[in-house]
């Protein structure tokens, strides 16, 4: 192995991300295709995705649906809508189910609870992915208790003062961080992840995101370019690129190589070909989304958000013929973590 990164320090990390930013280099590629490959072969396994609710008690600077942004339509799904989206995905062979969404108040334990109990037991053989953000322990052990299996909580980045930079006072890195933990403890599969090229990112800093995944060891990993969304405190920032993020996912890889990655639709936001590319450097999950069509728009944490053609539901095949240009082989299975 060229790339021996999980003995790596902090020095040494920051010299490997420089010297592969302006172009990964193809070894590198090579080398994290080779790995996932050994351990997953050449499946790239589909998620649903159901976006829940566009409502958000949280202000965080980047993101478009924060509370603070008055030009948002909010919508929230009812149950009986999120489960016509599970059997639209059913139908269509899917096994996994993403419930995404913002920090919504009106979506508490109780509410969540019935919501995923009625999803298990329609749907006991599929797994249940969660990402509404941070609760308390009690909470995420109801939801685990209900049914859910998986929970994706990205730490969007291990530092200190970046995490400062890009959230109001009353978040804090610690209890994100925290929260990792716990989910791990009760016994989710866990996903943390994090933005490239955010406003005021460091290469030093994404050294330190590296650092931290070695040290949480999460079942999945979510890594996507920073986009903005004009109607943010940082709105008018640069875009992240397609080089520097599939770099950081290469490492990744490399770094985690059981980790379940998904090459993200921000990857296809910023480049027509970014999902594929995402694939080639060690990615091996995408989720369609399976939102009802008129809701897609409304989930815009940043502009540009690609929702249909392949990152649809209704697109299905043209993704399928998609991931087998780029060398690989959908696949519809649970796709759990392959340790879990």
């Amino acid at each position: 192995m060229k790339y021996n990164i999980k003995a790596m320090s902090g020095p040494e990390l920051k010299e490997v991300i420089e010297s592969n930013f302006k172009a990964p280099v193809p070894e590198l590629i090579k080398e994290a295709d080779q790995i996932r490959r050994s351990i997953y072969g050449d499946r790239v396994f589909l998620r649903g995705l159901i976006e829940v609710s566009n409502v958000c008690r949280s202000n965080c600077y980047y993101c478009g649906i924060r509370h603070g942004n008055s030009h948002v339509d909010r919508y929230r799904l009812t149950k009986e809508e999120i489960l016509a989206c599970c059997e639209q995905g059913f139908q269509l062979g899917f096994r996994t189910f993403v419930l995404q969404g913002g920090e919504d108040p009106y979506l508490d334990d109780k509410r969540l609870v019935d919501i995923i109990s009625s999803v298990r037991e329609k749907y006991p053989a599929c797994a249940i992915t969660l990402s509404f953000g941070e609760k308390p322990k009690e909470s995420y052990q109801r939801l685990f208790e209900a049914g859910a299996n998986r929970y994706l909580l990205r730490h969007e980045t291990a530092s200190d003062d970046h995490y400062r930079r890009l959230h109001p006072d009353n978040l804090s890195l610690d209890h994100r961080k925290k929260c990792l933990y716990t989910l791990k403890e009760i016994g989710y599969q866990v996903g943390a992840g994090f933005m490239v090229d955010s406003p005021f990112q460091t290469v030093g800093n994404l050294a330190e995101d590296l650092l931290f995944l070695k040290e949480l060891e999460p079942h999945m990993v979510g890594i996507g370019p920073f986009i903005p969304q004009k109607d943010t405190p940082l709105g008018k920032e640069k875009a992240g690129t397609l080089s520097h993020t599939i770099t950081m996912l290469a490492l990744t890889r490399l770094l985690l190589p059981e980790a379940l990655l998904p090459s993200t639709t921000a990857l296809g936001s910023i480049d027509p070909h970014g999902r594929e590319r995402g694939l080639q450097a060690g990615a091996n999950v995408v989720m369609p989304n399976l939102s009802p069509i008129e809701a897609r728009s409304k989930y815009s944490l940043y502009d540009h958000k690609v929702s249909s053609g392949a990152e649809a539901a209704e697109g299905l095949e043209n993704l399928i013929a998609q991931i087998r240009m780029a060398g690989y082989q959908a696949d519809f299975s649970r796709g759990d973590h392959i340790a879990s």
